[in-house]
């Protein structure tokens, strides 16, 4: 059973930097209060660590 991230995106990113942003968007998290599962691997980690502060995430096992 391979891990998976539950993203969630709770803060607006209207006032973010554009590169978080674009981070946000290429998560799949296009508005707010919308949840995307991802797979748990590094570069979904560092795109999350980047947007830390809009996002809230839980661990959930597919």
């Amino acid at each position: 059973m391979a891990k998976m991230l539950k993203v969630t995106l709770v803060k607006s990113p209207i006032g973010a930097v554009p590169k978080q942003r674009a981070t946000a968007e290429a998560l799949g998290l296009s508005k707010m209060h919308k949840t995307v599962t991802l797979p748990d691997n590094d570069a979904v980690r560092g795109m999350i660590w980047h947007v830390n502060h809009l996002v809230k995430v839980e661990e959930v096992e597919e």
